[in-house]
């Protein structure tokens, strides 16, 4: 075990730059700069396919890229070196595709990642399909062999087009020098538009090479994908009556208010008309958890009185949610007494898992403005007996837990030192499994865009790579915390690297019960304590392992163990990683059985 530093340890030496020669330092720009560089990048020249490539993201504003070198990607990397973007070279392609997901969540814009061919291109799959599954925006860029040997089973080819095509908003395979500078502006665009989600561009070697003088434009979405923002608005007044009539509506924000900036006009939609408030995991965030209106987020393992608000509401008001099943439950139970109203920017989604009574299709922010509207002040739902109601479900289950302090250390401890020791803004990633849960359960989010984890697809892995990639997205002075399982960390474990050589101030706090818990937990329920391929007692130990890699490595024994080590590497500048043991038997409640109704949650095993 290695010894905790002191608050003023020394962190890696300034100045030592070996691995980060593609990092260029690039003064600070004013707006008018940035729009001049832009403007720059989108009418000049670009002499070459590869160099278009590299134009369209400057002419974009990206300012960051994470990938991997290799083949059949190089002409685009020889014109990313003397570009104002900035790469991060990670240690596999999946890190830069995760890195970049996370950096597009905390930005508000798509991120951007790179591949080779072949195994690179493969290697991003799991980040693409991930990205997917959230609507997260981003942009993908891989190599291809030379156009005239595809489909012969070349070297390091894959159909990445075809690979990617069911997880992509869009891809495409460029096959013209003169038209991929436009392409990859059109691919940047379209991540972002209407509902976001990733988009790829496939990049063969001769088209890379192959000479053009054709400026590349300002990226630009086609505009069958541009939507309309407004709702219809006989939908919107028809949403507005079934409002005015509730005795007890209810909001569920999900990751779509957060996607489509609309966090201002739903929490003023609330508090305006008093009505409490439940989020989707992907929503947290949307409305601050501190509020009394707030509920926190419901679904499998969401509070027992967001749930309790599900399950009794007369009228769902609910903003940007797919409806995801660990969401709902059983669909056919799922707010059995509601009339649902969905606003959505995306039609497919309406009715496709719960149906609308009263669909209303825009983006959320414009439907928020508009149903404020159209709701009288003197007709606003009278909600106070239903608030009062949701305040005794509160306390009748609230998320306690027992501590013992001659016991291990209980996970939702860890978290709660962890969030009163930072600042209400700290960014908080996750990989997947139990401790995902207790870092949503027990941090109190206030603010969007904090919490950054991979909700549909449920990545292991997914936490540190994430925090590399809303370290470099983030303000310097806003704190990243990544919350990683045992199982989970080690998968990506590769990606430390990359946050010692960059200096990364990112703090990873391992909660480790030495199993796969979720996996675990699921067996003691539901196949009678079979432990088959879940026991991790083979785990190394982190905080040593962080030393190797060059990080500062601490680890968390006993309750009294928790506040200095807390202290200390939230003090150290630069990445650190804490090896917190904890009770190994402790799971995650409440617990909504899969396809269960969410009124009948589960405080403890017995129950299920």
């Amino acid at each position: 075990m290695s010894e905790p530093a002191t608050p003023d340890a020394a962190s890696p030496e300034e100045g030592d730059d070996e691995g980060r020669t593609d990092r260029a330092e690039q003064p600070e720009q004013t707006d008018e700069e940035a729009a001049a560089a832009r403007e720059d990048a989108a009418t000049r020249a670009p002499g070459s396919g590869a160099n278009a490539v590299v134009a369209a993201l400057e002419a974009a504003g990206v300012e960051t890229a994470f990938g991997v070198q290799g083949g059949a990607i190089m002409p685009v990397y020889d014109a990313l070196s003397e570009s104002s973007v900035h790469h991060i070279t990670m240690a596999h392609e999946q890190g830069a595709v995760h890195a970049a997901d996370a950096y597009g969540i905390v930005r508000g814009d798509p991120g951007v990642c790179m591949a080779t061919s072949g195994p690179g291109a493969t290697n991003l799959v799991t980040g693409i399909a991930d990205a997917s599954m959230d609507s997260d925006a981003m942009l993908a860029l891989t190599g291809q062999v030379p156009s005239d040997m595809v489909g012969s089973d070349a070297f390091q080819e894959t159909d990445t087009v075809g690979v990617t095509a069911p997880i992509t908003k869009h891809n495409y395979f460029a096959s013209d020098s003169d038209e991929v500078g436009r392409t990859v502006g059109e691919a940047f665009a379209l991540a972002n538009t209407g509902r976001p989600g990733p988009t790829l561009v496939d990049l063969p070697k001769d088209v890379s090479f192959g000479e053009t003088d054709r400026p590349v434009g300002e990226p630009t979405a086609p505009e069958r994908a541009v939507p309309d923002e407004e709702a219809d608005e006989a939908q919107v007044e028809a949403a507005a009556r079934a409002i005015e009539t509730a005795e007890r509506p209810l909001c569920l924000f999900g990751g779509g208010v957060i996607k489509g900036d609309a966090t201002e006009q739903v929490r003023a939609f609330a508090r305006e008309f008093g009505i409490p408030v439940v989020t989707t995991m992907p929503g947290i965030g949307s409305f601050p958890e501190d509020d009394d209106l707030c509920l926190s987020w419901a679904g499998m393992h969401g509070t027992g009185y967001a749930n309790m608000a599900i399950t009794h509401t007369d009228c769902l008001i609910a903003v940007g949610t797919r409806f995801d099943d660990r969401l709902t439950g059983g669909v056919d139970t799922f707010a059995p007494e509601a009339e649902v109203v969905h606003v959505d920017i995306d039609p497919a989604e309406i009715s496709k898992n719960v149906h609308a009574d009263y669909p209303v299709v825009g983006d959320a922010a414009t439907v928020l403005d508009q149903l404020d509207a159209a709701i009288g002040y003197g007709d606003a739902p009278d909600t106070e007996a239903w608030r009062e109601q949701c305040a005794e479900w509160r306390e009748e289950y609230p998320m306690d837990y027992a501590i013992d302090p001659d016991e291990p250390v209980k996970p939702q401890f860890v978290v709660e030192a962890f969030d009163a020791a930072t600042d209400d803004d700290a960014y908080v990633t996750t990989g997947v499994g139990q401790h995902q849960m207790w870092a949503a359960q027990y941090w109190t989010y206030r603010e969007p865009r904090t919490f950054v984890s991979s909700h549909g697809l449920g990545t292991m892995g997914y936490g540190l790579p994430a925090a590399v990639g809303a370290r470099v997205a983030a303000d310097d002075d806003r704190e990243v915390i990544c919350f990683e399982g045992d199982g989970s960390f080690l998968m990506t474990i590769q990606e430390l690297s990359v946050a010692v050589r960059e200096n990364l101030d990112i703090t990873v706090v391992v909660l480790n019960n030495e199993y796969i818990g979720m996996v675990r937990q699921w067996q003691d329920a539901f196949f009678e304590g079979n432990h088959m391929a879940s026991e991790y007692d083979w785990m190394p130990e982190f905080d040593t392992l962080a030393e190797a890699f060059g990080a500062k490595g601490f680890r968390i024994d006993e309750y009294d163990d928790v506040e200095a080590v807390v202290e200390e590497a939230l003090a150290y500048d630069g990445p650190s990683v804490v090896d917190a043991h904890i009770d190994p038997e402790e799971n995650v409640y409440p617990m909504v059985a899969s396809g269960a109704a969410n009124g009948q949650f589960a405080l403890a095993e017995d129950q299920l």
